[in-house]
């Protein structure tokens, strides 16, 4: 497989629909989408740039979050984030539907571009950009971003680095990608007037800004899940 294709249908309660076709580098998980013709200049690196970004205009003249967003920002002009609406989404594997509203289904789409647009801050995160999860609820997204984190520990280790178990690193990403979410809110601010995406921008940004303050209670909450049947008895 070359690349993976996720698509992304919004049914609106009229039948029109809009769709949001994404395509994923196989093996880096980076969006391989051509950007598009016309990019406005809310896009430039620059403008509402997050306080810890690494780019500058000279490598990177454009936000690459910005660039895959334009699309998406246009073609949900004038929606209202409750609409009611039903979402498909279709991987390689299986088709996700559900009924929902246009801020949850807008807010899954930006989560899923902001890993895999080439972000260096949000990069972090394309591990779970292959087993997308739309509409992911909070204590999912608890379980699967430390899953995701933990993983890498374990590579790291079995390369010869120290595992962080802790978590740490996993607070610090968060932290970073919080300021981020923030950042583009100001993008999105003076790119449309349309409630829809800048609601879902904020709905992201949920997840980022709890997490690094109750991450324990978060795993707290998930303990039940691993009573007793996960981990062998030591022999004696």
């Amino acid at each position: 497989m070359k690349s993976i294709p996720i698509r992304y249908c919004f049914t609106f309660s009229d039948r029109t629909q809009e769709i949001v076709n994404l395509e994923l580098h196989a093996r880096t998980l980076e969006l391989i989408n051509d950007p598009p013709g016309y990019l406005p200049s809310w896009t430039t690196l620059g403008f509402h740039q997050c306080p810890n970004c690494p780019l500058t205009p000279d490598t990177a003249p454009h936000c690459p979050l910005a660039v895959h967003l334009v699309s998406t920002v246009s073609k949900f002009q004038g929606k209202l984030s409750f609409h009611e609406i039903h979402l498909n989404v279709i991987t390689p594997e299986r088709i996700f539907s559900q009924p929902t509203t246009l801020q949850n289904a807008i807010s899954s789409l930006m989560g899923l571009i902001s890993a895999t647009c080439g972000c260096p801050l949000t990069a972090v995160l394309r591990p779970m950009a292959r087993f997308h999860l739309p509409l992911a609820t909070g204590e999912e997204t608890t379980y699967r971003a430390t899953s995701m984190y933990l993983l890498a520990q374990y590579f790291m280790k079995k390369g010869g680095h120290s595992a962080d178990l802790d978590l740490a690193g996993l607070t610090r990403i968060y932290q970073d990608i919080h300021l981020v979410n923030v950042a583009f809110t100001g993008r999105l601010k003076d790119a449309t007037q349309t409630e829809s995406t800048l609601d879902a921008m904020v709905m992201l940004d949920t997840f980022a800004r709890a997490l690094p303050e109750h991450i324990e209670d978060s795993l707290d909450s998930l303990s039940y899940l691993f009573e007793g049947n996960v981990c062998p008895k030591t022999r004696a």
